[in-house]
């Protein structure tokens, strides 16, 4: 996945306040039980270091999400009194946390938007008799978006409506207009719900390469709840599932592994290749745990795991930083993206790896 929208995370050194919090509208009087968690976040910040200025500028912001419906969670980064960023969770995290450090704490925000597929999403609503012979109208609304992040943000939808005599005629030019919006989109799949008999003349009208990409699913197909278009279907579709994108990295890094290309492989290179810039896709089988370190300066490829490196650099008083933000400092200064891969689908040597933009007589695989 590509980290440019935590650009704004690094336009500004710190330190940060980052804010996990469950902000679910689903449960008895939700806006007591977010107030709750947030004074407890708010406590913790406070004997972390946080002043008043930073805490209430959080404040402001914590909750406000009153327009999303259903269970979600919220991400809010300040720092120096500003708010920095802001983005709904599409899961509510598994628990609400709050740390106040030299780093964005962004890995947990990174990891719900994984695994980051583009997809359109289709509803057809017809409740009349399956031909074309009959009154009344066929329904379709159209939305694009990137699972899971869009459930809860929703994209532009399309809305149309069709006379029943005129679907099989109509279809066609809408079909197109669905293919417009899935490459631009880069869709990997359409999933397709609602009245069967509707919905097979319009996949029938499809072009070919839009077509091959359809999902058809069944079930409720409520367009009014405030959420993505086929949420729940959305779910069974793509959990477990890999971007194609982030799939046709991880086919790279296996054939240059295989011929011994511009790859590294195991935490030392990796981290090297990242102080060079080298770095074009950081490979991941799970996010680093909290207790892994590495060693940081004030810039994105001042990072090295041990401080003496650093300090050899010219890095004047390098601090030892959790390794899961250090490294997305790094992915996000130097344009670098993300995959994690399941080690069912590629195990790599202490659980990461990297394609290079270049090798050169330093780079070791």
């Amino acid at each position: 996945m590509r980290l440019s929208f935590l650009e704004p995370l690094y336009a500004e050194p710190g330190p940060f306040a980052s804010v996990y919090l469950d902000t679910s509208r689903n449960v008895e009087h939700p806006e007591r039980a977010i107030a709750l968690r947030w004074r407890r976040l708010r406590e913790s910040l406070s004997r972390q270091g946080s002043d008043r200025a930073l805490l209430n500028v959080l404040e402001e912001v914590v909750g406000a999400d009153t327009e999303v419906p259903g269970m979600h969670g919220q991400a809010v980064f300040a720092a120096h009194g500003t708010l920095v960023l802001e983005g709904e969770l599409p899961r509510p995290p598994e628990h609400d946390s709050a740390r106040y450090s030299t780093l964005p704490d962004a890995m947990p925000l990174i990891t719900q938007h994984l695994p980051e597929i583009p997809y359109m999403a289709v509803v057809v609503h017809y409740g009349g008799l399956p031909t074309a012979e009959a009154h009344g109208w066929v329904t379709v609304e159209a939305e694009t978006g990137t699972w899971p992040a869009s459930t809860v943000t929703p994209g532009e939808r399309l809305h149309r409506h069709v006379t029943v005599a005129t679907w099989h005629r109509t279809s066609l030019g809408l079909g197109h207009q669905l293919d417009e919006r899935a490459r631009r989109a880069h869709a990997d799949a359409v999933v397709v719900g609602g009245d069967e008999w509707a919905c097979n003349v319009l996949i029938r009208r499809l072009p070919h390469t839009l077509r091959d990409k359809v999902v058809r699913v069944g079930g409720r197909t409520p367009t009014d709840t405030g959420r993505a278009l086929l949420e729940p279907q959305l779910d069974g579709v793509f959990r477990g599932r890999m971007a194609a994108h982030d799939r046709e990295l991880v086919d790279i890094f296996i054939g240059r592994r295989a011929l011994d290309g511009p790859m590294t492989e195991g935490l030392a290179t990796t981290v090297a290749a990242l102080q060079r810039g080298q770095v074009a896709a950081l490979l991941l089988n799970r996010p680093p745990g909290s207790s892994l370190r590495l060693w940081a300066g004030s810039q994105p490829t001042q990072l090295a795991l041990i401080e003496a490196e650093l300090m050899s650099f010219g890095v004047r008083a390098p601090r030892e930083e959790r390794a899961d933000e250090a490294l997305v400092r790094a992915l996000v200064g130097t344009g670098a993206e993300l995959v994690v891969v399941p080690e069912s689908e590629l195990r790599l040597y202490e659980g990461v790896g990297a394609l290079l933009r270049y090798a050169d007589p330093g780079t070791t695989s």
